[in-house]
């Protein structure tokens, strides 16, 4: 794999220029790409080794180009473990960033609320997460070019990054609130049962994503930040048949906050 990372990273070398940040341009932050002077688009189905994403609402682009002063990579369509992939391929790109010397990653998604004081609509930064996906990312011989063995986990999201956010959201008018992610398989959506064992396990929102990716970053020591946008909500008395169509839906009308403050922080972090 090793060797599959370098030779999937000089052929996007050749075509871009470097690069400041990654940026996974998960459920609710799709239009950030119209707001970067694109210098350069790849399909995925033009990169050696890349997966192809097979989730309506991912386009399957690798953008390259300007976002305000920063040069910004970035990944329109994620790969889900639910898709069929291995965590190796689900955390492919990842991978690819450090190779193209990226050492900052942004990463999006859509959750389920589980607290009651969340609200649908609602963005989280994600402050923690819990990994509940039946494997691990790191599971087999390590690449220990890329980390060591048994990575520290202690701050998988930069605080850092996470006291600028709220600094800059409250410059922005936009509400924000802040918590712990849990990450499972998916395909289906949680259960009743499922949802109130998540929150007394100490989770604020549930997702189908994200976990595998910053796992494999922070073995790289790369400084992460995360937004969840809260789609459905898993509260007890709230819970109502949810589709993929309307948690598409709802992460549109978030979009616009969303993009107004990733586009903000790239220019600090």
């Amino acid at each position: 794999m090793y060797e599959t990372y370098k030779e999937t990273a000089a052929f996007i070398k050749e075509r871009t220029g470097e690069a400041d940040i990654a940026i996974i341009l998960g459920t609710g932050l799709a239009s950030l790409v119209n707001e970067i002077d694109v210098q350069v688009e790849i399909s995925y189905t033009e990169i050696p080794n890349f997966p192809v994403s097979t989730v309506e609402g991912h386009h399957g682009k690798l953008v390259y180009g300007s976002l305000g002063k920063r040069k910004v990579l970035a990944l329109q369509g994620r790969f889900h473990y639910y898709e069929g992939y291995s965590m190796q391929e689900v955390t492919f790109p990842v991978r690819v960033f450090y190779e193209l010397g990226i050492r900052k990653l942004i990463v999006s998604n859509a959750s389920g609320g589980l607290n009651p004081e969340f609200k649908v609509g609602d963005i989280m930064v994600l402050t923690d997460h819990i990994n509940f996906f039946p494997e691990h990312p790191l599971r087999g011989t390590n690449l220990s070019a890329y980390g060591p063995r048994f990575p520290d986990m202690s701050e998988p999201y930069k605080q850092q990054f996470i006291q600028q956010a709220f600094k800059l959201a409250n410059q922005l008018n936009i509400s924000l609130k802040k918590g712990v992610y849990v990450g499972v398989s998916g395909p289906t959506f949680e259960t009743p049962a499922e949802y109130l064992m998540f929150r007394h396990l100490g989770a604020d929102v549930v997702g189908m994503s994200t976990v595998p990716e910053v796992i494999v970053a922070r073995h790289m020591q790369m400084d992460v930040f995360g937004l969840s946008v809260i789609t459905d909500s898993g509260v007890p008395g709230e819970i109502k048949e949810v589709s993929h169509e309307e948690v598409q839906h709802i992460a549109a009308q978030a979009e616009p906050k969303l993009t107004a403050l990733v586009k903000e922080m790239v220019q600090v972090m």
